[in-house]
């Protein structure tokens, strides 16, 4: 298995186009590198590949992506399909950008599905997808020889589907396998918290990339000077992650979805030294694993 982290900030990105916070002005001044909005490219044979979310930035980061450059043919991609874990606007409004490519797989949980019905008919305009419904803890054996494995890790509706009639789980992480190597990446970019048998599923895996979006409970108060809304937001701050990771020293364990008044992402960071001593990384956009 092949995963390549095509972006690692939170919505909006790093340096986000309405924010002067420290590490905004860090990345503007070159001090910092930036950093394009979360996803993961995944693929079993290194030719078909799947997306896992599909981030405003999505253009950007399929053209910086050598492995999903268009070919051998004019109008050919290897990339077959998308899988979201949620349907939050930073995870889902790149979808259009692939609106040249029929034929193309969407896994959702029912919940997700529901609330992307107006892009779907948009979408449906420019070619016929297929729509798959992800049932949790059902494998599904993707394009390529991966299986992957949804499990429900949240409630948390994005905020336009508050009102959604829809019932259920509204937030998955999924757990990638490679048959042929025996490889597990566990993706997990949002928890509101530290979810029952959450520590098995870490356990057996190779690498997990995880929920860092911030690292305090009050990071975005303390940066603004009011009121954020953080803790409503559906993200386990650091702080209460990290005691979590530790007990797993033998998982490659790697932050991501880091919101832009993180303070990880300057090395220099106490708060990045402190991860760092725990033995959890964080890595740049671009960023390929091999399991």
């Amino acid at each position: 298995m092949r995963a390549v982290v095509l972006g690692t900030a939170a919505g909006g990105g790093v340096p986000q186009w309405n924010c002067a916070c420290g590490p905004c002005a860090a990345v503007r001044d070159g001090r910092l590198p930036a950093r394009t909005q979360d996803s993961v490219a995944v693929s079993g044979d290194g030719a078909r590949w799947w997306l896992v979310n599909a981030s405003p930035d999505l253009g950007a980061q399929l053209a910086a992506t050598p492995a999903l450059a268009p070919g051998p043919g004019p109008r050919q991609t290897p990339v077959r399909g998308v899988l979201f874990t949620d349907a939050e606007l930073d995870h889902t409004l790149g979808l259009a950008v692939l609106r040249g490519a029929p034929g193309l797989e969407v896994h959702a949980p029912a919940t997700v599905l529901h609330a992307l019905a107006p892009t779907r008919a948009v979408l449906a305009a420019y070619g016929e997808w297929s729509w798959r419904q992800v049932e949790p803890g059902r494998p599904v054996v993707l394009a390529g020889g991966l299986e992957v494995t949804a499990f429900p890790v949240s409630g948390k509706r994005p905020r336009y589907a508050a009102d959604s009639p829809v019932a259920g789980h509204w937030v998955v992480a999924y757990r990638f396998r490679d048959p042929a190597t025996g490889g597990v990446l566990l993706y997990a970019p949002c928890l509101a918290s530290w979810p029952a048998g959450f520590d098995a599923l870490v356990a057996e895996a190779d690498v997990v990339l995880l929920d860092g979006t911030f690292a305090a409970p009050s990071e975005m108060g303390s940066v603004t000077g009011g009121p954020s809304g953080q803790a409503a937001m559906g993200h386990l701050p650091i702080a209460h992650s990290l005691p979590e990771l530790r007990r797993h020293p033998s998982t490659r364990r790697i932050y991501t979805h880091l919101n832009n008044t993180n303070p990880v992402l300057d090395p220099a960071s106490p708060e990045r030294a402190k991860i760092a001593e725990a033995g959890v990384e964080v890595v740049g956009d671009g960023t390929v694993i091999e399991l």
